[in-house]
């Protein structure tokens, strides 16, 4: 039997790449030597990641559109007509079994080709509120797979499957002891550790409420891990002492997890996929720098059940001294969102969004 033959699309920032890396991997895990191919924006982050992951990738000229006034926005139109002819050509050559989009530029004009070439198509939404490229696949693709409940307000309710967002494995590694791991940054192991994450670039405002809060923390015998994101590091770096552990950019996220007992965090999806699955108390702080707010939709969603505690950005100021103090301290809280934070972990999402293209097939 000839192997599965799969195109993936997904790119433009993390959020939509590293969920299309782990449908590949698993697709890549279930089949003997399928052959699988990134397509991408050129000149965006895809074409550097995608290759150092071990797969091939290729470019297709296509940006999005500007909400300000842009030269970029008068070649928009030129864009989408080149894409579209350069996906035609991509697909024609590569004859694939299915096509999987995980949202960014890219997967727009690629999956509409697909589309039209009757190709099977399955798009993969991280977020609780989906960005305009999905909206308008999700008319003619095959299935949806979503990581949130009540989709159906923007997708047709028979193609949705609920999946969750597809985390990286080293997320479920359990071998790990609290104790190790804190060790592991050179923290006391016995004591209460704050991990504070605004992404592998930063968070602006997290990291100058950070740097105004520690003796706060310290106040609360609280020990700290505090990724400051590489744009940040030389500025904050003087903070790091003996109870608080700076850095650009954490890279063993197993060990920065376990060492954890309260966690703040910028709510996008693949953060909140990977926080249900760690399941420790959890204050989000969504950025309001991205399409739609749809961060601060993904941590609404969480809210609903329970899941986290909400701290907009414009409400550091005047609340977080409040709010964190309750996180830290109300045992019956902390109990509660850790239960109903488990029960919206999907662990297996990439396993079981293979399956969903496995019954396109």
């Amino acid at each position: 039997m000839k192997p599965y033959k799969l195109i993936v699309s997904g790119g433009g920032t993390g959020g939509h790449i590293y969920p299309a890396l782990a449908i590949a991997e698993a697709f890549k895990a279930q089949f003997a030597l399928p052959d699988i191919l990134f397509v991408g924006a050129k000149g965006k982050m895809e074409m550097e990641k995608v290759p150092k992951a071990g797969f091939e990738i290729e470019g297709i000229w296509i940006s999005g559109f500007q909400r300000s006034l842009s030269f970029q926005n008068i070649l928009f139109p030129l864009k989408v007509l080149v894409s579209l002819i350069q996906s035609f050509f991509i697909i024609k050559k590569f004859k694939p079994t299915v096509v999987v989009g995980t949202g960014g530029f890219a997967s727009g004009p690629l999956l509409q080709m697909a589309q039209w070439l009757n190709v099977p198509t399955l798009i993969q939404e991280q977020n609780s509120y989906p960005g305009i490229t999905n909206r308008i696949l999700s008319k003619k693709v095959d299935k949806i797979c979503v990581a949130y409940e009540e989709m159906e307000r923007y997708f047709p309710q028979s193609k949705i499957r609920l999946t969750g967002n597809p985390i990286r494995p080293l997320m479920l590694d359990h071998t790990i002891t609290p104790a190790d791991a804190k060790s592991f940054f050179g923290l006391n192991p016995e004591k209460k550790t704050l991990v504070i994450i605004g992404g592998s670039l930063g968070a602006r405002r997290i990291n100058e409420l950070v740097a105004a809060q520690v003796e706060f923390f310290k106040r609360h015998s609280l020990q700290v891990i505090w990724q400051c994101g590489a744009l940040y590091f030389e500025k904050y770096k003087k903070f790091a002492q003996e109870d608080v552990v700076v850095r650009p950019f954490v890279y063993e996220m197993e060990q920065l997890y376990t060492a954890s007992d309260v966690i703040i965090s910028r709510a996008g999806a693949g953060s909140i996929s990977e926080l249900s699955c760690v399941g420790k108390p959890l204050l989000l702080i969504p950025s309001p720098n991205v399409t739609a707010n749809h961060q601060f939709h993904n941590a609404q969603a969480l809210v609903k059940k329970g899941a986290a505690l909400l701290l907009e950005e414009r409400e550091l100021d005047s609340k977080f001294q409040e709010v964190f103090s309750t996180l830290i301290t109300n045992n019956t809280l902390n109990k509660e969102m850790q239960r109903e934070l488990r029960a919206l972990a999907k662990p297996n999402a990439a396993q079981d969004i293979v399956n969903e293209i496995m019954h396109l097939v």
